[in-house]
């Protein structure tokens, strides 16, 4: 019997992120994905174009369904868009303790905000604090803080911290927007704190990478509940979708990484 893992988060028709890429990770990962969507997207490779936000309720009623019906053994949160439909979410959450991977989508690629301004504080209290695991690249971790971005590995580690004084399990500080040849991973639970080093990939296929690794950690989770496993499996799986990301011909931008890629079975069976 394998897990039944959650996506809440917006969709991309293109493919690349969001649902549609959550959908492809769980089940890359062994699980059995399944998701209510908060925001209709119209975007491709090359930007978002507009956005249609879930009635608040209606996302509630997504979620209770689920419940109301399939055992969940994990759930990722991704786009959120503003402070009701966070509320609702954190509502429709309320007395369940299942592994959560929060990843608190800003951000579009090209630039388009995903989350409303008034929506940060209303994430940072009601969501941060049910979260197993905060995924949050670093701008994110900034904005969420209320800091200048950080540069350094040191600023990584200080921002994490204070970011898990906020209420989730672990922190895991993704590092990609530093400078240098490799993509730093700062993982952050309790005390200790562990980095991951990987190879940065040479290319501009990188649509959807952060919704991929959260959805991809969530449903590691569901199979060990170790977060340091999970974590390790996650970034090796979205490593392996970057680096295969080439074999793939999707768009004219920023194309999506490969959630089949031909590597993928040693990281899934971790």
């Amino acid at each position: 019997m394998i897990p039944n893992v959650l996506s809440i988060a917006g969709s991309d028709p293109s493919g690349g992120a969001g649902i549609q890429a959550d959908l492809k990770a769980i089940s890359a990962n062994g699980a059995f994905a399944m998701a209510a969507v908060t925001a209709l997207t119209a975007q491709n490779t090359q930007g978002v174009r507009g956005i249609q936000l879930v009635p608040p309720e209606f996302v509630h009623s997504q979620i209770k369904a689920i419940f109301d019906d399939i055992r969940v053994d994990a759930i990722k949160i991704g786009m959120i868009a503003n402070a009701e439909i966070a509320q609702a979410v954190a509502d429709a959450l309320t007395g369940f303790h299942i592994p959560v991977v929060l990843d608190p989508v800003m951000i579009a690629k090209g630039g388009a905000p995903l989350l409303q301004p008034s929506a940060v504080a209303v994430v940072r209290d009601t969501l941060l604090p049910i979260a197993t695991v905060l995924t949050p690249n670093l701008p994110e971790a900034a904005h969420i803080l209320g800091a200048t971005e950080a540069t350094t590995r040191d600023a990584m580690e200080a921002q994490g911290r204070a970011l898990c004084a906020l209420g989730p399990e672990a922190v895991l500080m993704k590092g990609g927007h530093l400078k240098g040849s490799t993509s730093p991973d700062c993982m952050i639970i309790l005390d200790d704190i562990t980095w991951l080093d990987g190879a940065r990939v040479n290319t501009r296929n990188t649509h959807g990478t952060g919704c991929t690794l959260s959805s991809a950690l969530a449903a590691q989770l569901a199979k060990t509940g170790d977060i340091p496993s999970a974590v390790a499996a996650a970034k090796a799986y979205v490593s392996m979708a970057i680096a295969h990301a080439d074999q793939l011909d999707v768009g004219s931008g920023h194309g999506p990484t490969h959630h089949f890629g031909t590597s993928n079975i040693s990281a899934t069976e971790q």
